[in-house]
């Protein structure tokens, strides 16, 4: 119960720094902005300066204003969200690694029990793991080509790079609410 809660937290809190990174330009480009409206604006502006390098080159421009995150955390948070989303309103139940049934543990020798189990969790991170590094593949590409050439890459190419990591990170966390791989 308390995992499922703890998901739902996520599925919130993800969906609403998403909107919060979209918003918050629009509301600093407002010239009379509600005192509320500044404070959210001011928020979101002084989270993204603690985390992120807010290099205006490599950061979506809404309505004239710097978004408050690079355009590749924007597409981490956005492929987050997305998938959180989904995955809540579908109510998918994703599997890391397919399980064999085994007879009850009642009729199974005790070392056997704790070999089966071992092994349902190490093919999960085992899952879990490749799943990540997969997912982070477009981003290594195009760290690659920035080390190597000089040149940064067009921010829409960061963004659709940043996607597949908050896509892979949500699904695991959802996951690890449904006890996959805990």
């Amino acid at each position: 119960m308390i995992a499922r809660r703890l998901y739902i937290a996520f599925v919130s809190a993800a969906a609403a720094w998403a909107a919060l990174i979209v918003l918050a330009p629009f509301l600093a480009s407002r010239a009379h902005a509600s005192t509320f409206g500044a404070a959210v604006t001011l928020g979101v502006y002084v989270i993204g300066s603690a985390v992120f390098h807010l290099l205006p080159a490599r950061s979506f421009h809404l309505w004239a204003a710097q978004m408050p995150v690079c355009a590749r955390c924007t597409g981490i948070y956005f492929g987050a969200a997305a998938m959180a989303i989904a995955a809540a309103s579908a109510r998918l139940t994703p599997r890391l690694a397919p399980l064999k049934r085994r007879p009850p543990y009642a009729t199974v020798p005790a070392a056997a029990n704790r070999s089966y189990v071992g092994q349902r969790f190490s093919g999960a991170v085992r899952g879990a793991r490749l799943m990540l590094a997969v997912a982070a593949l477009p981003t290594a590409a195009t760290l690659v080509f920035e080390w190597t050439t000089g040149q940064t890459p067009a921010n829409w190419i960061r963004f659709a790079a940043g996607l597949p990591i908050g896509v892979a990170i949500a699904w695991l966390v959802q996951a690890a609410a449904e006890d996959q791989v805990n």
